[in-house]
């Protein structure tokens, strides 16, 4: 079995427009909102054997939030050029790299690509994957380069507007 844990990053900053993108940082609300998310993911029981962040601060910043509350080791994250500013197959490409004795990966990453990635695993599309949204979705294969083979199963989809702080579990 391999899983995807496909996650838009956190909220970020547009009160710096002389700022390039890529160093836009994210904002209050997007480290609460991740926080929220994190929450989630334990009481789901997430386990990452890797997790793959773009280089972009906004990205990187929502993987170590990630990381620490899920006690992935922040300096195991793998920081990618090959996330930021590209199509659905780059991400594709990632995941064929893969060693198979990896089952579970987290990609950090950007719209639109992320959303038209996990689109085309998913029964009930979405039109946006939110900023600190996570989708999670499993394969029936041992080899990642069979995914594209195998039937996709969502697992959930978690977004910042789903939870509250009354509906989450201690």
């Amino acid at each position: 079995m391999k899983t995807i844990y496909i996650v838009r990053h956190a909220k970020s900053s547009w009160d710096f427009p002389d700022l390039p993108d890529i160093d836009r940082p994210i904002v209050e609300k997007g480290i609460n909102n991740t926080k929220k998310i994190v929450i989630e993911m334990n009481n789901r029981k997430v386990q990452i054997d890797l997790l793959i962040s773009s280089h972009a601060k906004r990205a990187y910043e929502t993987a170590k939030i990630i990381a620490t509350g899920v006690n992935y080791p922040v300096e195991k994250i793998e920081v990618s050029k090959g996330i930021y500013r590209v199509n659905r197959d780059d991400i594709f490409n990632i995941l064929f790299a893969l060693n198979d004795t990896i089952d579970s990966v987290m990609i950090v990453g950007h719209n639109p690509t992320l959303t038209q990635f996990a689109n085309l695993f998913l029964d009930k599309k979405i039109d946006i994957l939110p900023t600190s949204g996570v989708i999670s979705v499993s394969f029936k294969t041992n080899n990642w380069a069979e995914i594209v083979k195998a039937k996709p199963k969502t697992n959930f989809t978690l977004f910042p507007n789903m939870l509250t702080s009354h509906n989450q579990k201690a």
